[in-house]
């Protein structure tokens, strides 16, 4: 019943309408094996907010490609979560009619993984017919998700987890038929997750007070029109003027902003969003098998494949992150420590990289030098998953 009622909830979603990014591999036509990179954004779930980092990591890919003996191309892919844009979705949010709410966090998932799945088994994105008729299914692929973005990527790694358990199951009870079809079996191979809000965000500092607006009636209620027609009182210029001096984003992000604060769904979207959050990322619930790597994983991306296996998580956690409980952090750190199988590399960020690293201006030394570091350790992670 209840994914009956996601399907209906996203059967408004237009997939064709969902701003995306994409970055492809000047390598992709030759023999080598095809790595898709798939992010997912925090919320506000604009994917345009990453452009920077996302670029960064692509010039470090470029590099590594032309690197002599590489054999492997990246694709880099992300897309919007849906409903932050007005085009991705028809009708108009309204608290009146009966399926047409905002987005909650589990429609978040189950559209993440249906794109992910048909990114990763289609093998472009890109419009042009060169392009499709070089379309393959990717080699392997890396999850990568920001904030919430994290347990989204999580949950989406956690569901292919059964997913493959379950097929490994009918076929040790002879069944040919495995109720698993092709396309839901990408090789999703590692995930990085960047200040994952992954366990009880109501405990955050932030979360403290994004759940009271949750629990108190009034707000739940109306805090979204409030803050929207606030909004719409300030004309466009005046409005990324305070965006840009007063809330300090740089200039590409402050743009992102305007034109979400300024769009008819965008608030409501976001505030539905991060009410759910609140109800929803609780406790732990993934099952500790989910940290190991399988024994029908693909391994030929280890470091040393004859002595090594590859980790499959990286966790880059803030060292005073507001949407982080620390006590709930240090003990899930703790947790994955105490896993002898588990393959997890956990890093805490002692470079003062905020939360919200694609929305903060930094001086002008630093701004950069941030996404250099956190795209570089990201990058490392991917590299140390190779043997050329």
């Amino acid at each position: 019943m209840e994914n009956e009622t996601i399907r209906r909830s996203l059967a408004s979603a237009s997939k064709a309408k969902v701003p995306f990014l994409e970055y492809v591999s000047a390598h992709r036509g030759e023999n080598r094996r095809r790595c898709l990179i798939y992010f997912i954004p925090g919320n506000p779930g604009l994917i345009a907010y990453y452009a920077p980092f996302l670029s960064t990591l692509r010039q470090l890919l470029d590099e590594e490609e032309a690197r002599d003996g590489c054999h492997r191309s990246f694709h880099v892919y992300g897309q919007n979560l849906i409903g932050f844009d007005d085009a991705d979705h028809e009708p108009p949010f309204s608290a009146a009619e009966a399926g047409t709410a905002p987005f909650v966090l589990e429609d978040q998932i189950f559209h993440s993984y249906d794109r992910l799945v048909e990114v990763g088994t289609n093998g472009t994105n890109v419009g042009s017919s060169e392009a499709a008729a070089q379309a393959q299914a990717f080699d392997e692929v890396i999850i990568m998700g920001h904030s919430v973005g994290a347990y989204i990527s999580t949950e989406i790694y956690h569901r292919h987890h059964l997913q493959l358990k379950a097929r490994q199951q009918q076929q040790v009870n002879g069944n040919d038929g495995t109720g698993v079809t092709e396309k839901q079996l990408v090789n999703l191979q590692a995930g990085i997750l960047l200040f994952p809000t992954i366990s009880d965000m109501a405990h955050s500092p932030n979360g403290q007070k994004l759940d009271f607006l949750r629990t108190t009636p009034f707000l739940d209620r109306y805090a979204h029109r409030v803050a929207k027609g606030f909004v719409d009182l300030w004309p466009g210029w005046l409005l990324e003027g305070f965006v840009r001096r007063v809330l300090g984003q740089p200039a590409h992000a402050a743009s992102v902003t305007v034109r979400f604060l300024m769009s008819r769904d965008g608030i409501w979207q976001a505030l539905h969003l991060g009410k759910d959050e609140m109800r929803v990322i609780t406790e732990e619930k993934w099952s500790e098998d989910l940290w190991e790597m399988q024994d029908d994983d693909d391994t030929t991306s280890t470091t040393d494949a004859a002595t090594e296996r590859p980790n499959k998580f990286f966790f880059y956690f803030g060292v005073d992150d507001s949407w982080v409980s620390q006590e709930h952090r240090d003990r899930f750190i703790e947790q994955r420590r105490r896993h002898e199988n588990g393959r997890t590399r956990i890093f805490i960020d002692q470079d003062k990289i905020p939360h919200a690293f694609c929305i903060r201006e930094l001086p002008s030394f630093s701004s950069f030098f941030s996404l250099d570091i956190l795209s570089s350790r990201c990058f490392i992670f991917v590299r140390r998953r190779k043997t050329d």
